[in-house]
């Protein structure tokens, strides 16, 4: 029985947690506005932060991201439901094609504070957190969708025989439900 309990309870630690790319990197935990308000105290803290993606723009050497901060849900991913804590600009060696990193898009970054960038919000300058990746892990569109739904598995009712009419799946989504 005990064998039982820790293969289910390992097989529910495999399921649950941060993606691997955000995963492995140790981060202290600092908050936006203490950030924001003394950004010469947090400078060279690991910090992993996310938000919604609001403009991207390449430079010569690398690409800079202002995001929207959100607070992060336990998998690591922003949670929209929550209200957003202000800007802060991500900067990245590489090059991060504005198509893909698209305004809207949800994204997660681990990396450092490497102190402050001025940005113009339509006639105000103010001066945002800047963060040198080391991760970025960019949150696919549909991935929300299936975590809410699912498709198939133990609770879904689509495939369950005793919902419904079984035997005939028009009735199970088909032409009445939502296209996925």
């Amino acid at each position: 029985m005990r064998l039982y309990l820790f293969l289910a309870c390992l097989f529910l630690n495999a399921c649950a947690g941060l993606p691997p790319t955000i995963k492995d990197i140790p981060v202290v935990n600092i908050s936006y506005s203490q950030a924001s308000q003394n950004i010469s105290s947090y400078k060279d803290a690991s910090v992993r932060w996310g938000g919604v993606i609001i403009d991207v723009e390449n430079e010569q050497d690398s690409s800079q991201v202002q995001v929207l901060l959100h607070p992060l849900d336990s998998y690591g991913r922003p949670q929209l439901n929550k209200s957003g804590e202000g800007r802060y600009v991500i900067k990245s060696t590489n090059f991060l094609d504005p198509v893909v990193y698209a305004k809207d898009k949800e994204i997660t970054v681990v990396g450092i504070l490497t102190g402050d960038v001025e940005r113009t919000i339509g006639k105000r300058i103010v001066r945002l957190p800047l963060i040198s990746a080391t991760a970025i892990h960019l949150w696919p569109n549909n991935e929300r969708d299936n975590y809410y739904y699912g498709r198939g598995g133990f609770g879904d009712y689509r495939f369950n025989p005793y919902f419904g009419y079984p035997g005939y799946p028009f009735y199970w989504q088909g032409y009445y439900g939502p296209y996925w």
